[in-house]
Parts: structure tokens; C-alpha cells; sequence
């Protein structure tokens, strides 16, 4: 099974070894993965700020260099979910790139609904060294909940990971307050929405907080230290599933 791994333009310069420990699982659910060299952005940021031209470049870019792999595996939700959501929307009128998608988007998985529902990943890499230990509680981001189904498969893998546990917080289905843009529009309300989030964190009372897009990973991250919370650690699903964190 030959995988395209689709790392994202946020991945690749914030947390590059959340890259590697998505690799690190796809090989030892006993995929060929692929990381083309020339990949950058889905288009995400472009389309939310209305330039739809800059979005169609990134799309079609993005079929070029994908569109020969038996899957296309995403660790991220909001990258997933422009794809399989809004593409069609920036290739509207054009049949040919429309029935190039129709294709491609069949292919297109989060990585944790991938190993969870395709591959069916059962033993799980021996953990680093060192590696996390502890509860956990989990933070459902937007795009991959709503937009992809995206909330059992990731419950299901941690269960998995020897020496974890896992507490529900409240409200883990609710908005972090990053969105994108909308962070830099509506700077207040995001503050507002965040510090709820980060509260429910700690109420739970768990060691860290694990999620599947590094957006919200990096806002929650950013509330919490700016706050004084230097403790609680945030970490994305594939480190804790890899043995990495």
C-alpha cells in the first residue's frame, strides 16, 4: 500500500517530528509512505481570507503531486477537511479538475481515521525511552469532528497506548478559539473562548492535553504557558501514539 503523507505547511515549520512520528505509524501499519519534496500548503489559509485564485493554485498543485498514491493520509483535520470540503467549491466549472478530485478526495484520510478504519492498526510502536506516561484528556477539533467524522478513531488508538489514560473533560467537542484567521480578526473573542478551554483542561485534572491539529495545539499551548500553566503538556495524537511524546 503506497501512502502519500501530506505533512502540512504548519507541521513541516512549527513541529516537524510530529511529521516523523505520523511516518513512524504508517510504517508500522506496514505502508510504503511517500513524502514528495515539492508539497506546501492545502490552500486553507488563502481560501478562509477570500483569495479563492491563491486557493486554486495550492488545489491543483496539491492533485498534481497526490493524485498517484493508493491513499493521501493527513495528520491534521482542517488540512483534511479543505480538501474533502472545499475543493469542490474552488474547482467549481471545471469538470475536469472536479472529476480529478472526485478521485483524489476518496483517497484523502485523517491520520487517525486511516489507522483506525483502514488499516485497522492492532500493536502500536514500542514506545521511546522516556516516553509519555500518564492521563490525558482530549480536545476534538472543529474541522476534523465536523467536517470528517473524526472523534472515535483517535479514543480508540490512545486506548491502545500502554501507561495512558484517559479523562474526558467538559465541553471537548467545543471550539478553541483559533480558527484560523479568526484569531487575528477576533483577537478578544478568541481569548475568551480559549481561557474556557484551557479551564475545562484543568478541571479534568489530566497530565496533558492530546489533539489532531497543531492550529489548535499551538493556540491552547500558547494560552496555557502565556497564563502560567507551564506544566500541562500538549502533545498531537500521533507522538502520543508513536512513543515519541
Amino acid at each position: 500500500m503506497r501512502v502519500g503523507l501530506f505533512v502540512t505547511c504548519l507541521i513541516d515549520v512549527m513541529r516537524p517530528e510530529i511529521g516523523f512520528s505520523a511516518i513512524k505509524l504508517l510504517e508500522a501499519a506496514g505502508c510504503e509512505v511517500v513524502v514528495p519534496a515539492s508539497q506546501t500548503c492545502c490552500g486553507q489559509p488563502a481560501y478562509s481570507g477570500g483569495n479563492k485564485a491563491s486557493a486554486r493554485d495550492l488545489a491543483e498543485k496539491f492533485l498534481r503531486e497526490f493524485e498517484s498514491f493508493d491513499y493521501i493520509v493527513i495528520p491534521s483535520g482542517s488540512c483534511g477537511g479543505t480538501i474533502k470540503t472545499h475543493y469542490d467549491d474552488l474547482f467549481a466549472g471545471n469538470p475536469g479538475l472536479l472529476s480529478r478530485l472526485a478521485v483524489v478526495k476518496s483517497r484523502v484520510y485523517e491520520l487517525t481515521d486511516f489507522l483506525a478504519t483502514v488499516v485497522k492498526l492492532e500493536n502500536l510502536p514500542a514506545p521511546a525511552a522516556g516516553s509519555f506516561k500518564g492521563t490525558i484528556t482530549y480536545h476534538d477539533s472543529c474541522s476534523g469532528l465536523r467536517e470528517l467524522g473524526v472523534q472515535k478513531q483517535p479514543r480508540d488508538l490512545l486506548a491502545k497506548r500502554e501507561g495512558v489514560e484517559l479523562i474526558e473533560m467538559e465541553q471537548a467537542r467545543v471550539c478553541c478559539g483559533f480558527g484560523g484567521t479568526f484569531a487575528v480578526k477576533y483577537s478578544d473573542i478568541s481569548t475568551a473562548i480559549v481561557d474556557d478551554k484551557c479551564e475545562n483542561i484543568h478541571a479534568s485534572g489530566a497530565d496533558a492535553v492530546v489533539l489532531g491539529d497543531l492550529g489548535c495545539m499551538l493556540n491552547i499551548e500558547g494560552r496555557l504557558r502565556r497564563t502560567g500553566d507551564t506544566t500541562t503538556r500538549v502533545l498531537h495524537v500521533a507522538q502520543v501514539l508513536s512513543g515519541d511524546a
